[in-house]
């Protein structure tokens, strides 16, 4: 991936969607030549030079201060994840101006027994690892249950990303489909400021940017998000309509990777229906046995 490039449409988005009056500057009317703030408004409320943050625009992070990128978050009003990624960015940036060993191939990432052992434990937990490019490295039978429409294409491990844009199921699969896929875009951004040396990840976004034009048009936003808590809508084939609460937990002992777990309150439609869907998974993991992930990880 292009890290200059990478960090030069980062500013350039972010500040293609504010206005003088969104940071409180006075608009003396004119046309303007490019939607948003223009450079040396950033750069006023940033207190720096023009020329500074021009340079770092064009994608020149070569000694940028924590100071210099606070200021450029305060006036391009960024949120915790955007600003957590202009710092990945730079860093990647100047890691990229100084010469670096030749990488060795990509190490297959495993997840530890004892943790597929606690996913198994966690019976009326629908839960999962996944890492930073979105595949599911490990699930127990609820989970698997839960997601059964990713686990119809024979390919693994199951990866959101191709779920979402590739198979058809997923247009029904989930009840907002255009939100699912901004969120998938935006963690595989984020992943991407991360780790942008990653040539599985860089080969899985040059896949979907090939075979979707949806993917190709997120991707190009900018756009990035932290994976923490929320709410997953779906319609599951069996039991329906299901709104899971979920929270993401970073795995102590394997960097980059995060466990899953969803749920819902007590007594409601969608507690009932896991009920269901739990007897339904028991009945399939009797027919067919572990799954892949979960086997490979013991």
């Amino acid at each position: 991936m292009d890290i200059r490039s990478d960090l030069r449409e980062f500013l350039t988005t972010r500040r293609g969607r504010l206005t003088p009056a969104d940071v409180g500057l006075p608009d003396f009317g004119g046309r303007r030549r490019v939607p948003g703030l223009r450079r040396e408004e950033v750069a006023l409320m940033a207190g720096m030079s023009v020329e500074y943050y021009v340079r770092l625009e064009r994608g020149n992070a070569t000694g940028v201060s924590e100071s210099v990128l606070e200021g450029i978050s305060r006036a391009l009003q960024l949120d915790d994840a955007e600003r957590s990624h202009l710092y990945d960015l730079v860093r990647a940036a100047n890691e990229g101006a100084q010469p670096r060993r030749r990488r060795g191939p990509a190490r297959q990432e495993k997840v530890r027994p004892p943790v597929q052992q606690l996913l198994d434990a966690m019976r009326d937990v629908p839960a999962f690892v996944q890492n930073g490019r979105l595949d599911i490295l490990a699930i127990n039978a609820l989970g698997q249950a839960v997601f059964s429409e990713m686990y119809v294409q024979p390919q693994r491990p199951a990866n959101f990303g191709r779920f979402v844009f590739l198979d058809p199921r997923a247009q029904t699969f989930y009840r907002d489909w255009d939100a699912a896929a901004a969120q998938t875009v935006a963690l595989l951004r984020s992943e991407a400021g991360r780790a942008p040396h990653d040539r599985v990840l860089s080969d899985l976004v040059g896949e979907l940017s090939v075979k979707s034009q949806d993917f190709r048009a997120l991707w190009a936003s900018h756009d990035v998000r932290q994976h923490d808590t929320g709410i997953k809508s779906i319609t599951h084939p069996v039991v329906g309509d299901l709104d899971l609460q979920y929270e993401a937990m970073a795995l102590a002992s394997g960097p980059g990777l995060q466990l899953i777990a969803y749920s819902a309150p007590p007594t409601s439609t969608t507690a009932d229906a896991l009920t269901m869907l739990a007897s339904w998974a028991a009945t399939q993991h009797e027919r067919t046995g572990p799954t892949s992930e979960s086997s490979e990880s013991r």
